[in-house]
């Protein structure tokens, strides 16, 4: 694993390669397909939950109104769809 503060798919891949055995190309095509998984099911208006890692969801935002911090001129903001994550009460306690 690269030390670059990131965990990466490749970095995943190369756990699932050591400790599970799987070709570096199973695991790659694994942790792929998972994600897709996970892409879809949100995409889909489900949430996503890791039991002990957290909960993803896909909700919609309304208009509303914001301002330009520059000039404070109000400027409309229109909706939108963003995903939120929401960490499980377990990674919390394992973060502080």
């Amino acid at each position: 694993m690269a030390d670059t503060g990131t965990l990466t798919r490749a970095d995943l891949a190369e756990i699932l390669n050591r400790q599970i055995g799987l070709s570096r190309a199973d695991a790659a095509a694994m942790i792929e397909s998972i994600l897709d998984h996970m892409t879809t099911a949100a995409l889909d208006g489900e949430n996503v939950k890791i039991s002990g890692f957290g909960t993803f969801v896909l909700r919609d935002k309304g208009q509303r109104v914001g301002r330009n911090p520059k000039t404070g001129v109000e400027v409309p903001i229109t909706p939108r769809r963003v995903l939120t994550f929401r960490a499980s009460q377990g990674m919390r306690q394992k973060v502080k």
